[in-house]
């Protein structure tokens, strides 16, 4: 009894402010892209998420200086040597557990923010040439635009490619590797023969996560009051 105990022991490794942001990034890509397709009558939703999408990335970034350990981007960047030597060390036999994320899964991490940055950054300023128009639009030539919503049109499929790329990683760690890492990402817990008792982390902060919570939605309304006035007799939203 007392080994199935500890085999049933949790630690806790993410915190709920970063398992709530990693959840609604997946929302929020999968919301744009149904919009995106829908057409006319859903545009306003699709700003509206990539808007959305915009506060989660701010809360993110200051997240990985000020949140708890494994969220912070020191945590898992370890550069090409700690990921050439973590590729390398999946073909042995015996079980590499990583507390955090493991060194392949922090640069998909890096990847996929500067991705999802793109594709919001760029949806400032898109237009269809018709009817809608991203509030920064008109700050910009007719023919930048038109770059840039190329930009955010092509730059999907690379979102979709890292998307496609970080599941089958995802299924190879529990089919092959045996770890349930999307378990890991509900309940914020990794079994406790993967982490230290000294590298779990005790708290979620939810106190300071409230506190980037107001500042990245404060940076969004900004961005937003700052806008150019949109094209005049043109919808906008």
């Amino acid at each position: 009894m007392a080994v199935e105990r500890l085999t049933q022991e949790r630690r806790l490794v993410w915190d709920l402010p970063l398992r709530a942001f990693h959840w609604l990034l997946v929302a929020s890509i999968a919301g744009s892209w149904i919009t995106a397709e829908l057409g006319f009558e859903w545009m306003d939703v699709h700003f509206f998420l990539g808007y959305f999408t915009i506060g989660l990335l701010i809360f993110r970034i200051i997240w990985g200086f000020v949140g708890p350990r494994h969220a912070r981007f020191s945590s898992f960047l370890t550069g090409p040597r700690g990921w050439i030597d973590y590729a390398r060390s999946l073909r042995a036999k015996t079980p590499v557990y990583s507390v955090g994320h493991n060194p392949l899964g922090g640069l998909m991490v890096i990847v996929m923010l500067a991705l999802v940055a793109v594709q919001a950054g760029t949806g400032l300023f898109v237009t269809d040439d018709i009817a809608f128009y991203g509030p920064y639009n008109p700050a910009v030539s007719g023919e930048t635009a038109s770059f840039l919503t190329r930009i955010h049109h092509q730059n999907f499929n690379l979102i979709l490619l890292a998307v496609a790329l970080h599941v089958l990683a995802i299924l190879y760690y529990v089919f092959v590797k045996r770890q349930n890492l999307v378990a890991a990402m509900l309940t914020g817990r990794k079994p406790a023969e993967w982490v230290p008792e000294n590298e779990a982390i005790t708290s979620s902060q939810l106190g300071k996560a409230l506190i980037v919570i107001a500042i990245s939605a404060g940076a969004v309304y900004w961005l937003l009051a700052a806008a150019p006035p949109p094209p005049p007799d043109e919808f906008f939203f």
